[in-house]
Formats: C-alpha cells, sequence, structure tokens
C-alpha cells in the first residue's frame, strides 16, 4: 500500500523557516534590498553592503516549533547590525527575545580598548504571521528610545520593527514600492501558483530572484520533506491557539466558570496528545506551568 504524500505547489511559502533561510540568509544582495525596503533608515544612508554574521543562540521562545537560532544576524560597512527574525505564531516571550537579542549584540560590539563611540546602532526587524495588536489596523509597528515629553528627541542605540503580515494590505499607497513588492512576496507566494506568477509580472529583478529561489524544484525530495514538517507543526500550532481563543471567547460569554475551567482542561489534554510538553502549553496558554501540569497529572 503506497502512503499519500502531501502535494508540493510551484513555490514554497517563504514565511517557513527552510525557504525564508534560502533567500535571505543566502543571498546577500536579497536581503540588502529586504531591509533597505522594511526598516525605518535615514534617506541619506541606506545600506550599501552585507556581512553575513554567525546567528547567535537566542533565549528559547517556550510554546513556538522552531528552533531558537536567530534567523539572519548581519552588519553593514557603517558598522550597523541588523537582526531578522520571522515567526509564524505571536506570544508575548518573542518580543521579549527581540529586546534581549538586540541588546546583547549592542553591547556585545564593544571589545577590549574600545570607546562607547564606537558603538553602531542595532535594527531588529520581527516578521509575525499573527496578529497582537488588535487595536489598531496598523500593521508596522516601529519602537525606538526616545523622550517621555518631547519624542522628537531620541536615543541612538536600539530600534525595532514588528510586522504583522495578516495586517497587511498591498493597496496602500503611502508605502514605499519595494516594501509593497517584499511583503507581497511574504504574504502571497507558496499559495497559488496564479499569484506567484502576477507578483513577478509586477516585479523587479530582486523579488523575481527571491521567486526562483523558492521554487519547490530548487529544494530536494529531503529538503521538501522537512518543508512540510515545519509547515504541519505551524498549522497544528496555530490550529491549537484558534480553539484555545474560540473556548477562552465561549466561556466568558456563557459566564460559566465551571463550564470554561472544563474546556481550558481539554484544551490542554489536546495540547498534550499532539506532542506539546507542559513547559510551552503554559506559555501559549499563559496558564501556570504547576497547573498544566496538574491538569496533565505529572505533579
Amino acid at each position: 500500500m503506497s502512503t499519500l504524500q502531501p502535494l508540493t505547489p510551484r513555490y514554497l511559502d517563504p514565511k517557513i523557516d527552510l525557504a525564508f533561510k534560502r533567500v535571505f540568509a543566502e543571498h546577500a544582495h536579497l536581503l540588502k534590498s529586504f531591509l533597505n525596503a522594511l526598516l525605518p533608515l535615514p534617506e541619506d544612508a541606506p545600506i550599501d553592503t552585507l556581512e553575513y554574521l554567525t546567528p547567535e543562540q537566542a533565549p528559547e521562545v517556550p510554546g513556538l516549533y522552531k528552533s531558537s537560532i536567530v534567523d539572519v544576524k548581519c552588519k553593514d560597512t557603517q558598522g550597523r547590525i541588523f537582526i531578522v527574525e520571522m515567526q509564524m505564531l505571536w506570544t508575548p516571550s518573542f518580543q521579549n527575545r527581540m529586546v534581549f537579542g538586540a541588546s546583547q549584540a549592542y553591547v556585545k560590539q564593544l571589545g577590549k580598548g574600545q570607546t562607547y563611540a564606537s558603538l553602531q546602532p542595532v535594527y531588529a526587524l520581527a516578521l509575525i504571521d499573527d496578529i497582537f495588536d488588535h487595536q489598531t489596523t496598523e500593521y508596522y509597528h516601529h519602537y525606538k528610545i526616545v523622550h517621555t515629553v518631547d519624542p522628537a528627541q531620541t536615543l541612538k542605540g536600539l530600534e525595532f520593527v514588528f510586522v504583522e503580515l495578516p495586517k497587511f494590505k498591498p493597496e496602500s499607497r503611502a508605502d514605499k514600492r519595494m516594501q509593497v513588492l517584499w511583503l507581497r512576496f511574504l504574504n502571497e507566494v507558496g499559495y497559488d501558483a496564479e499569484l506567484g506568477a502576477k507578483l513577478k509580472a509586477d516585479a523587479d529583478e530582486h523579488i523575481a530572484d527571491a521567486l526562483q529561489l523558492v521554487q519547490a524544484a530548487a529544494f530536494t525530495d529531503a529538503q521538501l520533506e522537512a518543508y512540510h514538517a515545519e509547515l504541519d507543526q505551524a498549522r497544528i500550532e496555530m490550529t491549537i491557539m484558534a480553539d484555545w481563543e474560540t473556548k477562552i471567547a465561549k466561556g466568558k460569554a456563557e459566564g460559566k466558570a465551571e463550564g470554561k475551567a472544563e474546556g481550558i482542561a481539554q484544551l490542554v489534554k489536546t495540547m498534550h496528545t499532539n506532542g506539546l510538553p507542559p513547559e510551552q502549553i503554559s506559555a501559549l496558554t499563559q496558564l501556570p506551568l504547576d497547573e498544566v501540569r496538574s491538569i496533565l497529572n505529572l505533579l
């Protein structure tokens, strides 16, 4: 009896770790175009050339399936450092991880005998295929250190950009053309071959190169198998989180604490059945670890 294999689209989803790193962690000219389009760099100081740096082991984010290796870390000829992360699922811990990673990158610039004047800015870019700010329709969130009374006064050193990909709409005329094209690349490619073809027709040479790199034909059978495994894991976690949010909302609407508790207990067991350890369940549900273990009878 033959085992049915998942169908592979013409293009792989570039948000999945394997494809994302193929494009941005191996081709500096594409990463340069991407960062110049997405980051709030001074208009008179775009990135000229990039040098890849060895990705560091970042703090583990409980509840996220991917490893704790930073996706991309690099610096330009001015010494500015750039950190790029792609995440399929949002947790509050991820924001803390980005702050930690950028802070470490800033501090580690200073070698023995160097002065503080030699420190260069660090930019951290986080691309999230999830929504974390439900109070606004804005998808682009730029954070930096500002004076609390006069925001025009800033401290240079650390800047963060968080992009909520599901909110992005290509119709916005305020966005830069290349920003729109790169975000369309992340959002559209991998789901529909026709969308990929349309993007290629609208795009410049950088997007065309990126599309070539994420064609399924460019990957080995072993790589495609790993891609499908990553995709399945991401879908499992997204499904579990959606189920979790639905049960919580239903419990609140019904106002029944007992029913809500039963729903939470059932969901915790479902997560555990799907292979998530108690630590990840605790991070995803925001339940205390002891409570998760109690539900699973692990105390």
